[in-house]
């Protein structure tokens, strides 16, 4: 069975997914810093950049979609409000699933940890941002 989705929102969420990584990512915000940190030149972010962008679409969209239907499988087994439910929800698929894997793979790589922070921070502040509108905007008849 597949949980009940809104891909109005799971749409919603993939645009504002690329909005906040857009503004996150720009020089006066975190851009130069992150160039810095992860050692990448102006040059490599421009060039082929239709590739990553679309990428990026993509998996955001899939991000939002599988994020989408956890909370309604969580509303559906706790039950109270649909907004709780997604916030909670997207809270800890990004702590256990997000947060720890990328801190996993820094620590390997030996990254430095203000990199991790920036990287788990910008991703912390996507899910919320999709949590959000996805929790206010539950599929129809389920609330």
């Amino acid at each position: 069975m597949i949980p009940e989705i809104n891909y109005w929102a799971v749409l919603l969420a993939t645009v504002a997914s690329m909005v906040i990584g857009s503004v996150w990512y720009t020089p006066k915000v975190f851009g130069n810093r992150w160039m810095k940190l992860a050692k990448v030149t102006p040059a490599d972010t421009n060039v082929g950049a239709w590739l990553p962008i679309i990428v990026s679409i993509v998996l955001s969209f899939l991000l939002a979609w599988v994020l989408a239907g956890a909370v309604t499988i969580a509303w559906h087994f706790y039950e109270g409000s649909y907004f709780s439910a997604a916030l909670v929800t997207g809270l800890t698929l990004w702590a256990g699933f997000t947060a720890s894997r990328i801190i996993v793979h820094d620590i390997f790589e030996g990254r430095p940890s203000s990199l991790t922070v920036l990287t788990i921070a910008h991703e912390l502040a996507t899910v919320l941002a999709m949590s959000i509108i996805i929790g206010v905007w539950p599929p129809e008849g389920t609330v």
